[in-house]
């Protein structure tokens, strides 16, 4: 889950909510992540997904960086949408676990003081992923139901939708007549304050995990995918000095050609000094495909005086790092 900054709203139109919603799924498409569960509120997200392959970290990095970009440029704005990286903690699949994260996250707008179930039933809140579990027209293609309906014992069938809005409905209406909402369930205070959602011995696996790296890794800094993040971090601080440098802000990008001196410049200022992957650098440049990447920034570097792309290097070189 993830909130914006400074608490400030992430999702200001229906609009923004859609965008949102199509950049998950192409970043499933990306990574073969399956969703379980989502909900998208004002000012924050959940997410209750599941990662065959080990690129969260990478995946979310590109996920959140893209829908800051797209929200940026769809209201004019520049800078940091959300208040960090993410919160994500991890929860063991079988028994009631996934059950349990998937009605805290279903039963979001039921907790919020003020919700209207007169003019907006649970079933319909559109921005959610339990329509799809009780409707499948409702669904979108990369939603996986089978996990949690299966925690109940029921299967992805006519019936077996049904009971499983029958006993939605209970849970509803137990939240909303409790005394405390977001206190309802004690399970949920797990989830907001927790490490890890499981029995003991999931405890003990991860931690286990944990100390098989710590000593892989030991006298290092960083290992796997922490090198990757770290790498990704320096990149950005690097992208946000050269766009100051070159009075430009991230919105300026989607409407500049994709080769152009400016970007190439900016492009040659996060090769040089970081490892990061040249897709990072050509999706955050918005320099689609380019084909001819390391060809640009080869005769940028040889550009002189008077030639195409000198005055921008030249900005790009005074930055102090």
């Amino acid at each position: 889950m993830n909130r914006g900054n400074h608490q400030q709203a992430i999702f200001r139109q229906d609009e923004d909510r859609t965008c949102f919603l199509k950049t998950l799924g192409e970043v499933c498409e990306r990574t073969g992540w399956r969703v379980h569960s989502y909900i998208l509120m004002g000012n924050h997200y959940h997410l209750l997904l599941e990662t065959p392959e080990p690129n969260l970290v990478a995946g979310m990095q590109w996920f959140q960086g893209t829908y800051t970009k797209r929200f940026n440029a769809a209201h004019r704005e520049w800078g940091h949408l959300f208040q960090g990286r993410y919160k994500a903690i991890p929860i063991e699949p079988g028994g009631e676990y996934f059950m349990t994260v998937s009605t805290y996250i279903h039963l979001n707008p039921v907790r919020m003081k003020g919700y209207n179930f007169k003019k907006c039933r649970l079933s319909e809140y559109m921005w959610s992923s339990y329509p799809g579990y009780i409707q499948k027209r409702s669904r979108m293609p990369w939603l996986y139901v089978g996990r949690v309906l299966s925690n109940l014992g029921l299967q992805d069938t006519p019936s077996g939708r049904k009971r499983f809005a029958s006993h939605m409905t209970k849970r509803i209406l137990e939240v909303q007549h409790a005394d405390k909402p977001r206190e309802a369930d004690e399970r949920w205070q797990r989830i907001r304050r927790g490490w890890y959602l499981g029995g003991d011995d999931f405890r003990m696996q991860i931690i286990d995990r944990i100390e098989s790296v710590v000593a892989k890794d030991r006298g290092t800094a960083f290992g796997g995918e922490s090198i990757q993040y770290h790498h990704e971090g320096q990149a950005t601080k690097l992208l946000e000095a050269g766009l100051k440098a070159l009075q430009l802000n991230e919105t300026d990008l989607f409407h500049m050609p994709k080769s152009s001196p400016k970007k190439c410049a900016l492009a040659w200022l996060i090769r040089k000094n970081t490892s990061v992957k040249v897709e990072w650098i050509k999706d955050h440049l918005c320099m689609g495909k380019a084909t001819n990447f390391s060809a640009l920034l080869k005769e940028l570097e040889k550009s002189r005086p008077g030639m195409e792309g000198y005055s921008e290097l030249k900005v790009i070189r005074s930055i102090n790092i």
